[in-house]
């Protein structure tokens, strides 16, 4: 299967299984000194229509940030098919029950222990700008011996495919 999108559409289509496949993600926002502070987060919707959604405490420390700062990045590992996506974009607190009900999940109960009641519990929406994905070839044995045949040639060794997509 050729993974080389052939227009934009493409490319959002390709983002969307990336990050569908890796759900799992490091949200980096900007601290008030400047800093970037990046933390796990798990995605609530795969359905990548260029807005990302989050359950966060509206307290925390992350949407105090965003408060202040709505730029953030949004990082994506999918190592089991070597890909990896960042999404840049503005985020917002958003509370919505009705989208928060469509998106809720039992294992939240983990983090929010009165699911949908839960005092002070928010969504935390990222508008994408733009997305950048990697798609690399092959298993990991592959790529291992992609490593060591740059080792000895002295030149790097092919990093798979890279794409730019606008939102």
């Amino acid at each position: 299967m050729d993974k080389q999108p052939t227009d934009a559409e493409d490319g959002r289509r390709r983002v969307t299984e990336l990050i569908r496949d890796a759900r799992i993600c490091l949200l980096t926002t900007t601290a008030v000194d400047g800093r970037l502070v990046s933390r796990p987060m798990g995605l609530q919707e795969a359905e990548f229509d260029g807005d990302l959604w989050f359950f966060a405490y509206a307290d925390s420390a992350k949407v105090r940030q965003i408060r202040v700062n709505p730029q953030v990045n949004v990082g994506f590992a999918d190592q089991r098919h070597h890909a990896w996506v960042s999404v840049a974009g503005t985020a917002a607190e958003e509370w919505d029950r009705a989208r928060a009900e469509r998106l809720w999940h039992p294992l939240l109960k983990t983090w929010f222990p009165d699911g949908l009641d839960t005092p002070g519990l928010t969504l935390i929406k990222v508008h994408a700008g733009s997305a950048e994905y990697w798609d690399a070839p092959g298993s990991t044995v592959v790529n291992l011996l992609g490593l060591a045949r740059a080792a000895v040639t002295g030149q790097p060794p092919k990093a798979g495919e890279n794409h730019e997509v606008s939102y």
